[in-house]
């Protein structure tokens, strides 16, 4: 099994990565990579992995969708109370990471952390289907639970309660944004030499510069 993983290996050779490439705002140019990703048809070209620092400066991850891009940053939402939302709240750092196989490229992200406003978590709860309303509910998210019995049954329970009037917003489930002050476009390159072009913050500026792979 070890040997069989450590023969994995694929060549990108689809395309390069220069600076005439790129657009001087790692945000359009973002948006300019998303937009090719879902004509690819990349599955969950929103999925990017959260990396978090808990108290005892233990990382650790999962993989989150993306909500909004703007200007102002990288938004996601999730249950303020969970790992996650406790460690966002206590540690207002974090790192973000796209991974687009078909198209052999990558968006890293690193930068400080904030709640969005109380109207946007409104606004995107309110979109969401009833089923992911009510499950922000039932959800003690990431406690321990004797079974899945505890789920379905709270799930009835507010089933009942919410039946036909709309779903309020928990108190403890909003959005997070991520503003950066780091991104990298990776672009693989054969023979493992890949394109590595960062977005650095400098003041108000961004400074654009090649890394070695």
């Amino acid at each position: 099994m070890t040997s069989e993983i450590a023969d994995l290996r694929k060549e990108y050779t689809l395309n390069g990565l220069d600076k005439s490439d790129v657009l001087p705002n790692p945000i359009t140019q973002f948006q300019q990579w998303f937009d090719a990703a879902l004509a690819a048809g990349v599955h969950e070209p929103n999925a990017m992995h959260l990396a978090t620092l808990g108290p005892n400066g233990q990382p650790s991850g999962r993989i989150v969708l993306v909500k909004g891009v703007d200007e102002r940053g990288f938004s996601f939402y999730t249950n303020y109370e969970s790992q996650k939302g406790e460690e966002l709240i206590s540690h207002p750092l974090a790192a973000l990471t796209f991974f687009w196989p078909e198209l052999e490229r990558q968006v890293r992200l690193e930068g400080v952390v904030e709640k969005v406003s109380a109207d946007e978590s409104d606004t995107y709860f309110n979109s969401r289907p009833r089923g992911s309303q009510i499950g922000a509910w039932v959800s003690q998210q990431s406690g321990v639970i004797a079974s899945r019995d505890i789920l379905t049954n709270r799930q009835h329970e507010l089933e009942t309660q919410f039946a036909d009037k709309p779903v309020p917003r928990p108190p403890h489930w909003g959005g997070f944004r991520l503003v950066p002050n780091s991104v990298e476009f990776w672009q693989g390159r054969p023979s493992r030499l890949h394109d590595r072009l960062r977005y650095r913050k400098d003041g108000e500026a961004w400074v654009i510069e090649r890394l070695a792979p």
